[in-house]
């Protein structure tokens, strides 16, 4: 029996694949030599691969226009990008490059609305679809913003009292969203979701606060999203057909209501055995809203997404040395790597999240099971299972030669964001470099420093030394 990793990854899995395969006994992420960079860089190593992003962009938009064409359905799709997923500049200008709009989730998200306007990256005509719990700082940018002519910024109301805001500051012609609160799953310790207006509380909310206004606002969008993302399954199909039902319901004394935001959700691969249908959910989601349209005898409304991981994750890896073997019983073999997962790849130890993970190099040697571990001096800064099993197996390390290096890819959304990009980590772990590759100016691609590794003087001054 072959007992290689190369053989068991064959084994398991369809390999080479979309993204990954194998040159000269290394692997390549998107046909990026990574030994190359590894040499050149050194790890631990963030890597962002910006062409990725406009690829997943192009490859949706591509999957909602056949779906539009399949079912003939007549209204627009818009793709929103969600800044949240990663606010750096260099993701959101490279994904407004493909003819998208943006979704802001607090105060600060405004400012940077306003520099990429003063850049000439988006336009007053770009949307800007405005979410999440709304304190004054942010009502209030979004005031301004509408005041100097966005006239496609869209506030999307949280709650009831939100709208008082806008109309005591918005002096033009707005329009508005109305956030649907879902139910959650039945694994939630609650019911419903804390974010957005009950449903059965919106009709009449309308009727009351927003039908025949004096203050020259109007309803333009309903707006869903659910924790679990877009997933083929009973509870999200209840979900937006509530949502659907409810535009229809609305749409017929509320001419002005055109559109439905589904938020965001698209998974993104974590396993090589990622095997997400994504046509066919476009297609039912199309499907589903039509029909109900069709049998309320209303227009089918122009359908908006809002999606973060799925537009930046796959764009990114994280790449560590193996530093050191340690048994420390008779079954247990610790993989040390030169950083941690907690500072790093923080999803993976607050949430469990599961990367894919894979070995750069030594893919001819046999592998064995063991357990990655951070050099932080938690007890939780570890990686013991892949998402298509409860354990990890990579190459065994020769005492000779080169370390083995392990990738995680697809690493791109959140990881910064929470934990907090040149901020202080845990046991005062430095952040590792940041390279970015992508084409230049003649259409070449190549690689630079974004940012070097974190240096002990700027954590000393954050700490006040």
């Amino acid at each position: 029996m072959n007992n290689s990793y190369h053989d068991l990854v064959e084994q398991t899995f369809t390999f080479p694949q979309e993204g990954f395969k194998l040159k000269n006994d290394y692997l390549q992420f998107n046909d990026l030599d990574l030994k190359t960079l590894i040499d050149k860089y050194g790890t631990p190593l963030k890597l962002t691969f910006l062409p990725k992003i406009g690829i997943n962009i192009n490859k949706a938009k591509k999957m909602f226009a056949e779906a539009f064409k399949k079912h003939k359905y007549e209204g627009k799709y818009n793709y929103c990008y969600c800044t949240k997923s990663s606010h750096f500049s260099f993701v959101v200008e490279e994904a407004l490059k493909h003819d998208i709009h943006l979704e802001t989730s607090y105060a600060y998200d405004i400012e940077i609305i306003k520099k990429l306007y003063e850049k000439k990256k988006i336009t007053k005509d770009t949307y800007i679809i405005c979410n999440g719990f709304k304190q004054k700082s942010y009502t209030q940018r979004i005031a301004q913003l509408l005041n100097s002519g966005f006239k496609n910024v869209i506030p999307v109301l949280d709650n009831k009292d939100e709208l008082r805001h806008y109309i005591k500051s918005v002096k033009v012609p707005f329009n508005l969203g109305i956030r649907v609160a879902s139910e959650e799953e039945p694994t939630f310790p609650f019911y419903t979701s804390r974010l957005g207006i009950k449903l059965k509380d919106i009709l009449e909310f309308y009727v009351d606060k927003i039908e025949g206004n004096e203050h020259r606002f109007q309803l333009k969008m309903l707006h869903l999203f659910l924790n679990k993302g877009i997933k083929d399954d009973v509870y999200y199909w209840s979900e937006l057909n509530k949502v659907i039902n409810l535009y229809c319901q609305l749409k017929k004394i509320c001419p002005e209501l055109d559109s439905i935001n589904i938020g965001g959700g698209f998974p993104i691969k974590h396993s090589l055995g990622f095997d997400f249908d994504y046509q066919f959910m476009i297609n039912e989601i199309v499907r589903n809203i039509k029909v109900a349209c069709k049998k309320s005898k209303v227009p089918m409304p122009n359908i908006f997404t809002e999606f973060g991981s799925y537009t930046v994750g796959e764009s990114m890896a994280h790449i560590y040395s193996v530093i050191s073997e340690k048994h420390q019983n008779d079954r247990e073999v610790w993989y040390m790597i030169d950083s941690s997962f907690i500072t790093t790849l923080p999803d993976t130890w607050g949430i469990g999240e599961k990367f894919l993970m894979l070995p750069i190099n030594k893919w001819e040697q046999e592998y064995q099971r063991v357990v990655l571990g951070g050099i932080t001096c938690d007890s939780h800064d570890y990686y013991d299972s892949e998402e298509h099993i409860n354990e990890v197996f990579l190459p065994k390390t020769n005492e000779n030669g080169e370390p083995l290096y392990v990738g995680f890819f697809h690493t791109g959304a959140y990881q910064d964001q929470i934990s907090g990009y040149g901020g202080i980590k845990h046991c005062l772990i430095p952040s590792p470099k940041h390279i970015l590759v992508g084409y230049d100016k003649n259409g070449k691609l190549t690689d630079w420093v974004y940012a070097k590794e974190q240096s002990a003087q700027s954590m000393l001054k954050i700490l006040g030394y």
